[in-house]
């Protein structure tokens, strides 16, 4: 019997060594390097069943010489998942969705894929067929385009591919895969890369596009080596609070789009739905005007939108006043407050300060900051500001409103969502024109303070 091939790697960075040893030298972690299986037929028997054999040998080309032309996508139905995508799936891209156990990933997918109009081969390595015909006669009523197979042995999946010639393929999930070219059991270090990199041969050479769902560690990373996320073209978070009915999609890498997207879901009993104004879910309903509340203009990528941001101010009680912010950067927090405290003259060094941003969502834009400051002096104060005024600025070191980025973009959502007032930096540039919203430029921390509360 031909000698079993060993190797060790790292299962936290995917880093191979000849003998195990406690700590990676890569990662720097301990205790991640273990032994794994790698023997492989030869290269002659390991042939993709299905695959195009291609003889095109590659020339380089000079630049002005590469013909250009619009890369067609393929739509889908949901246009919270195109958005995010880029306008939709690229034919031959390969897509790795990571999201929390229990998050809706699985969910998220075979809606689309019951609503795609065309032929889909829907792969489960994790139910049985009965589990996901009870989920898709929740979602949709019936499909003639969607093919449900439920095998984890991609030598297998690749014979179903064949016969059936699908569109797309959507596999969940990648780590319950295996492949008979490596000796290992599924979901170690060498099956994951194998599998995918048997898929990503498939996808370019046939242009059919792979969705692929991947686990995700305690970390939040996605589970096997961060050589998984090189080798795929997009990769998108799913990510939530399972205590909340709301999802967001996130592109976290994307070669054929921006980064920058994200696509709001509110998960209902018979799928999930496209929030198309996120807005909606970001303010408040409640019609009592209350002290510490104020709204701001943010952009997430191209999308416009209102967050509702939440302060409170109290006496320290225990001595060391507290800082806390939920869905906002802590030390941008106290930066404010000591901008506050040094420019305004507010003595906010021994009072308590707790800032939360609705809607279970993180912001990392700074023109969210006036806003915040506007909601501090509110509860400090302990004076409401009026409902119909949002806020669009950034504070400075030195207590000035600094200009924001796209403010017409952000002036004409306030404007769509019955805004009466909004208050942005009086040396941005705007450029739109008889607009009934009433525009108030400020340039320092003294005159937002006039403005508000007299």
């Amino acid at each position: 019997m031909a000698k079993i091939k060993t190797t060790f790697y790292c299962q936290n960075c995917g880093a191979s060594y000849a003998k195990w040893q406690g700590q990676c030298t890569s990662c720097n972690n301990w205790n991640t390097i273990v032994e794994e299986i790698i023997q492989k037929e030869d290269k002659q028997s390991k042939r993709l069943v299905g695959l195009v054999k291609s003889n095109r040998v590659a020339k380089p080309i000079k630049v002005s010489d590469i013909e250009t032309s619009k890369e067609l996508r393929l739509k889908t139905l949901n246009k919270e998942f195109n958005r995010v995508l880029g306008g939709g799936i690229v034919p031959g891209s390969l897509t790795l969705l990571g999201g929390e156990p229990g998050i809706g990933k699985s969910t998220l997918l075979l809606q689309i894929a019951l609503q795609l109009p065309f032929k889909t081969l829907y792969v489960s390595g994790e139910e049985s067929a009965q589990q996901i015909k009870m989920r898709a006669a929740r979602i949709t009523p019936n499909s003639e385009q969607c093919y449900i197979l439920t095998e984890t042995k991609t030598q297998h999946i690749f014979k179903q591919i064949e016969a059936i010639e699908p569109d797309i393929v959507v596999i969940d999930s990648i780590q319950t895969l295996h492949t008979d070219f490596v000796e290992s059991s599924a979901g170690s270090i060498s099956q994951i890369r194998e599998c995918t990199s048997e898929l990503i041969k498939y996808a370019k050479e046939t242009a059919t596009p792979v969705i692929l769902i991947g686990h995700i560690t305690k970390d939040g990373n996605i589970a096997g080596p961060k050589i998984l996320e090189h080798m795929v073209d997009t990769v998108l978070q799913f990510e939530g609070d399972r205590n909340h009915v709301y999802r967001i999609l996130r592109s976290l890498k994307n070669r054929f789009g921006s980064t920058h997207e994200i696509g709001i879901f509110e998960m209902l009993s018979n799928g999930l739905r496209e929030v198309a104004n996120p807005s909606e879910i970001l303010l408040s309903k409640n019609t009592e005007q209350l002290s510490g509340n104020a709204v701001a203009v943010t952009l997430e990528g191209m999308r416009a939108l209102l967050i509702e941001i939440q302060a409170l101010v109290s006496t320290a009680v225990y001595g060391t006043p507290q800082r806390s912010a939920t869905g906002y950067n802590a030390k941008r927090l106290n930066m404010l407050l000591a901008v506050l405290e040094k420019r305004a003259g507010f003595r906010l060094g021994a009072k308590d300060v707790f800032l939360n941003i609705t809607g279970g969502i993180s912001i990392d834009d700074p023109a969210i900051d006036l806003a915040v400051v506007a909601a501090i002096l509110s509860s400090n104060e302990d004076i409401t500001i009026e409902k119909d005024i949002c806020f669009a600025g950034e504070v400075g070191l030195s207590g000035e409103i600094r200009p924001v980025n796209k403010i017409d973009q952000r002036i004409s959502e306030a404007e769509k969502l019955g805004f009466s007032k909004i208050m942005v930096s009086k040396h941005n540039k705007i450029g739109l024109k008889n607009t009934l919203i009433e525009i108030v430029g400020v340039s320092k921390i003294e005159q937002v303070v006039t403005e508000l509360f007299g």
